[in-house]
């Protein structure tokens, strides 16, 4: 069964990501590395991918008047998306052991949800 793994930020984890010395931040993603490579070792990483600068992203709204895409961010929030990963593992307990080991997770900023089995082809 697939998982999506989201890893939000708020301000408080990203006060934390700031305070760390640039040898900390090199720690950080290289054990982001360790948990890709585990996963991908053991058939369960489909994708991992962090996420740019919410004011880098695009609201594209599809109207009568055409396609427009404008500026974000778009919601007043402190939560805001920064990566997922994507495993497809054997159940959901070892979805959220995944997702545990995620720093965010200590801040209960770590959601893992199921992905949904899209029907296809001509009998749907």
């Amino acid at each position: 069964m697939k998982y999506l793994i989201q890893i939000y930020s708020n301000p408080e984890s990203r006060a934390v990501w700031s305070a760390f010395t640039p040898e900390e931040q090199a720690e950080g993603y290289e054990y982001y590395g360790r948990i890709s490579d585990e996963l991908e070792s053991k058939g369960e990483l489909v994708a991992a991918e962090a996420l740019a600068d919410i004011s880098l992203a695009k609201r594209v709204t599809n109207g009568d008047d055409g396609t427009v895409a404008s500026d974000g961010p778009f919601a007043e929030t402190k939560e805001l998306l920064a990566g997922f990963y994507l495993v497809d593992c054997e159940s959901e307990a070892r979805a959220v052991e995944i997702a545990a080991r995620f720093p965010e997770s200590q801040f209960g900023l770590v959601e893992v949800r199921p992905v949904l089995e899209m029907a296809s082809g001509p009998d749907v």
